[in-house]
């Protein structure tokens, strides 16, 4: 790895806790009345979307929180979950805009992540590893508060699979010789494909299918089954 230095820009920082902030709000007013949520609800779970990925970086590199050393993160992730809960009326129906959304998401925290902790000095492999948890640690931390199956077991997202192989791509891609935020913008472009992808494709892993198939199984006998009566 040479020795570079490389600061995430603000601005993009602030984009990808916007977007998760967004993202956040957006699947979050779905349940509404059906989870227990309410707006305060909603608003947190975008917070939660939009600075997760970043503290849960950090907090395995144990560095300062970059998200609690400025202002402008909180005020991002509470303006951009505002905004999502503005916006889910009007697109309630639009799921693609919240996949989009994710799918850009995972990409961002994903590339920043890995990025991070290879100027840090830190081995290809742990550095990888750090940038899938902050590529889903903001959907994981979603679903946990939420009751909901973790987003990286969804059928048909392949959502881990897509920010471990975006991540890996950062470090093959300095390795050719391309300039770090080169190759994190190739990061994000080569997760939000796969996973955007697999959801239109609705490709899965074998065992993500059979624990469908279960699911479905076990839905399909809880129905109860009105017989005809005779004359």
């Amino acid at each position: 790895m040479p020795n570079e230095v490389f600061v995430i820009p603000l601005w993009a920082d602030l984009l990808a806790v916007g977007l998760g902030g967004v993202q956040g709000a957006l699947f979050a007013s779905g349940f509404i009345g059906r989870q227990r949520l309410d707006l305060m609800g909603v608003a947190v779970i975008g917070i939660v979307m939009g600075m997760g990925g970043g503290l849960i970086r950090d907090f395995l590199l144990n560095v300062n929180p970059t998200t609690l050393q400025s202002n402008w993160y909180l005020i991002t992730a509470v303006g951009a979950a505002i905004i999502g809960m503005l916006l889910a009326g009007f697109f309630q129906r639009l799921n693609k805009l919240i996949v989009g959304l994710d799918a850009v998401v995972v990409g961002l925290f994903g590339a920043f992540g890995t990025s991070k902790a290879l100027v840090l000095g830190l081995p290809v492999v742990p550095a990888v590893f750090i940038g899938v948890c902050a590529a889903v640690g903001g959907g994981i931390l979603r679903d946990v508060i939420m009751g909901l199956p973790v987003a990286i077991m969804h059928v048909g997202s392949l959502y881990g699979v897509a920010a471990f192989v975006g991540c890996s791509v950062l470090p093959f891609a300095v390795w050719l010789g391309a300039p770090l935020p080169v190759a994190a913008v190739v990061t994000v472009i080569v997760t939000t494909v796969i996973r955007l992808l697999a959801v239109i494709f609705d490709i899965s892993l074998p065992e993500q299918r059979a624990l469908h198939r279960r699911k479905v199984a076990i839905e399909t006998t809880a129905i109860p089954i009105i017989k005809p009566t005779e004359d």
